[in-house]
């Protein structure tokens, strides 16, 4: 867009608001001539009339009503970007809240966040550990963290890491003497140690998929917990077959005190979200911690 037509449009907004080139002259600080040009240039260029003309008042047409209309909600958005931007020249401070699942803390945000406050020392986090089934909204959080399927669709969000998969493990001790599953429906067979949401009070069921093949199951067993490290700590002992996020079981993987089963099931599924309500936008801190925590776009190929 030209200079000249951005001029063209602010000075028809001042007449439509107005109701008078002369208030409008006085507003813009320029002569009452320099406005009427402007008006009629930009009426040229459109081929439309957009004001009523009389020796007593001046009003929009049905055109220039639409148009003021669409004018004021651009130059509020501008106005607001500005203003944004004028923030950025000083320090922001303040304090956010987030609420996260432990897991999303301990493997992806906890090393970021502590990063970002070396970077600024006047912007104050308070953090809330929870199974992430939190309202953030209504219980006033700035931004919320959940699997990326988790977060709510009028919420944005931003991914904080790559895609993960569940495991299903269990000790060698369990699996001694014992037919290990080779599909999903065999887990019938087994006590199988369950996860259930501390803040819903549900059982997560056991997802799988292969190919076009997809399973969705409630399995039996002994042991239910809310807690997903004593849901691992009850695998260790031999208690049975648990489900557990990947990198919970990586390392007792590789040391043999747990056996993994069912891998090729365990389809890969969106990661961590940091989201926040959809605001116009968002404080100057909050800005600068979302773009500190964000997952760094990959490279074309």
């Amino acid at each position: 867009m030209h200079r000249e037509a951005l001029v063209d449009l602010n000075a028809f907004a001042a007449v439509a608001e107005e109701r008078s080139f002369t208030r409008a002259s006085v507003r813009l600080g320029t002569s009452q001539s320099a406005i009427s040009y402007a008006v009629r240039r930009l009426e040229d260029r459109l081929g439309v009339r957009l004001l009523h003309r009389t020796t007593r008042s001046v009003a929009p047409t049905e055109a220039g009503q639409l148009l003021l209309e669409t004018l004021r909600t651009s130059f509020e958005e501008i106005s607001e970007q500005l203003s944004f931007i004028e923030k950025l020249g000083s320090e922001p401070s303040g304090t956010i809240r987030i609420s996260t699942p432990e897991h999303a803390f301990t493997t992806v945000l906890w090393p970021k966040l502590s990063e970002f406050m070396r970077s600024h020392p006047s912007i104050k986090l308070e953090v809330e550990l929870n199974a992430g089934d939190v309202d953030i909204v209504d219980a006033r959080f700035d931004v919320g963290v959940r699997l990326g399927r988790e977060v709510p669709k009028d919420m944005v969000a931003v991914p904080l890491g790559p895609e993960l998969r569940m495991a299903v493990v269990a000790s060698p001790e369990y699996f001694s003497g014992r037919q290990r599953p080779m599909t999903p429906y065999e887990l019938s067979n087994h006590l199988c140690i369950n996860y259930r949401r501390p803040m819903t009070g549900r059982v997560v069921p056991w997802e799988f998929s292969l190919d076009n093949k997809r399973a969705r199951l409630r399995v039996g067993g002994q042991l239910t917990f809310n807690n997903m490290m004593a849901a691992l700590n009850a695998a260790r002992a031999g208690h049975g077959v648990a489900y557990i996020p990947e990198d919970y079981v990586n390392a007792d993987l590789t040391s043999g005190a747990l056996e993994r089963v069912l891998s090729d099931w365990c389809a890969p599924y969106s990661g961590f979200h940091l989201y926040y309500a959809n605001r116009k936008q968002p404080s100057a801190a909050l800005a600068l911690l979302i773009n500190a925590l964000k997952l760094p776009a990959m490279p074309r190929t």
